[in-house]
């Protein structure tokens, strides 16, 4: 593997995290990452993403998903990272 290679990370956060911006925050802040992929909502409260990019931008991500943005309360975040099965264009909100 090249450290140029694609990676995805699968991240699914827990907390305060729906009714507070928290997907249009996530799509603003990896997309000025340069980052591809897509966020939703999830009926168990939860916000899940999809990114993709290098590496060392994904670990960055990871750090600010920790915080996310003003109004949000992070309890928990769990993570996957791996080399990305297929490549994704461009960032989506699905729900």
């Amino acid at each position: 593997m090249t450290a140029s290679a694609v990676m995805e990370l699968h991240v699914k956060i827990f907390g305060t995290v729906q009714g507070v911006g928290f997907r249009a925050w996530t799509a603003r802040t990896a997309k000025g990452k340069g980052l591809c992929g897509w966020v939703q909502n999830c009926a168990d409260g939860s916000v899940e993403a999809i990114l993709q990019g290098e590496q060392e931008v994904l670990q960055e991500m990871l750090e600010e998903l920790k915080t996310g943005p003003t109004y949000a309360i992070v309890d928990q975040v769990e993570s996957e990272c791996r080399t990305a099965p297929n490549q994704l264009n461009g960032f989506e909100i699905l729900r």
